[in-house]
């Protein structure tokens, strides 16, 4: 008689491992260390008896890579790594009070159960290394920003000493170079791997996209698992509408779930900026929302989702922009 195939929920703390694993009626629990030895250890402890294994854990960040890795190498184990929202409305619905890390475990070995069950597909290296590089690129952009703004506010009052304007001086000259060498790095990542450079090539056709907003995109798109349709893309970025309807009475103005990859949404802000003003295709489209009365807010989130369009069919096919794909203009009818 055939095995019958184990359930595992495991929730990642930055030391622990906290498990619970299911098979039939038999429910244990377990504690391993987030180490490699850990790692082995649980590979090990959810795949004895034989038969295949499916592990569920929350995207963590850094914390979760190593263990879906070290899973995901073990040929009779599949790897979910769930969305923690989703895990959170599941948690919710459960009524679930006290949260420890054992019932965060065994809520997950739930969510395993009666959730679909979608097989986690490890990025490339050279995808992470990239990711890694443009989200620090990034978070060191955003401290150059503000801190130029508290430089400005500094001079703006004589009462500020000279020794805390050089201070600020010299902290935005060594911002603006880690900046300038993460940049650096992130395009030789691109360029040495055929896969990103040819993508990277097809991204800068589109007017809009700069060299900056070609990391920042590539780096979330590159550790998308293959195979998602657009729709599955605009999910991934939380531009998808969220609707909500209840009776006659409760029609509240229809907005964006947010719930996706809060670095790819930004990723394509400034693009949808840029390529309002210089590009002749995206900025009648923005016109014509306008026209009908849409608010500025509202003008470049579609504009955000209609180039994750595009952007999609580019890679897709292997092709540069096309404009006439993106939006017909009027006196092109």
């Amino acid at each position: 008689m055939a095995s019958k195939e184990v359930m595992v929920g495991v929730d990642v703390s930055a030391q622990w491992l906290d498990v619970s694993r299911q098979r039939g009626t038999e429910v244990r629990a377990a504690r391993f260390a987030n180490r490699a030895a850990g790692h082995r250890q649980l590979a090990q402890w959810v795949t004895k008896g034989g038969g295949r294994t499916r592990v569920v854990l929350e995207a963590t960040g850094t914390y979760s890579f190593d263990v879906a890795f070290a899973l995901h190498a073990h040929k009779r184990v599949s790897v979910m790594v769930a969305n923690p929202r989703a895990v959170k409305q599941f948690r919710d619905a459960w009524l679930q009070r006290a949260r420890t890390d054992a019932s965060s475990a065994e809520i997950l070995c739930e969510f395993g159960q009666r959730m679909p069950f979608v097989a986690w597909q490890p990025p490339t290296p050279a995808a992470l290394e990239l990711r890694a590089l443009a989200r620090r690129l990034g978070t060191v952009v955003a401290l150059r920003t503000e801190e130029l703004h508290r430089w400005h506010a500094a001079r703006a009052t004589q009462s500020t000493p000279a020794a805390v304007l050089e201070d600020y001086r010299e902290h935005l000259c060594e911002l603006t170079a880690r900046a300038r060498r993460l940049r650096i790095q992130a395009q030789a990542v691109i360029a040495a791997t055929p896969e990103l450079a040819s993508a990277g090539q097809h991204l800068r056709s589109l007017k809009g996209i700069g060299v900056t907003s070609t990391i920042y995109l590539l780096g979330e798109l590159a550790t998308v698992a293959p195979g998602l349709d657009v729709r599955q893309w605009v999910a991934l970025a939380g531009l998808d509408p969220r609707p909500i309807r209840s009776g006659t009475s409760v029609h509240p103005p229809v907005h964006i779930s947010k719930m996706g990859n809060v670095y790819l949404r930004r990723a394509l802000y400034m693009p949808a900026l840029v390529a309002q003003r210089w590009n002749p295709v995206v900025r009648a489209y923005a016109q014509k929302l306008a026209a009908r009365g849409k608010p500025k807010l509202v003008v470049i989130v579609a504009v955000m989702r209609k180039l994750l369009h595009a952007i999609h069919g580019m890679l897709k096919t292997n092709s540069d922009f096309r404009p006439e794909k993106f939006y017909r203009m009027p006196d092109a009818a």
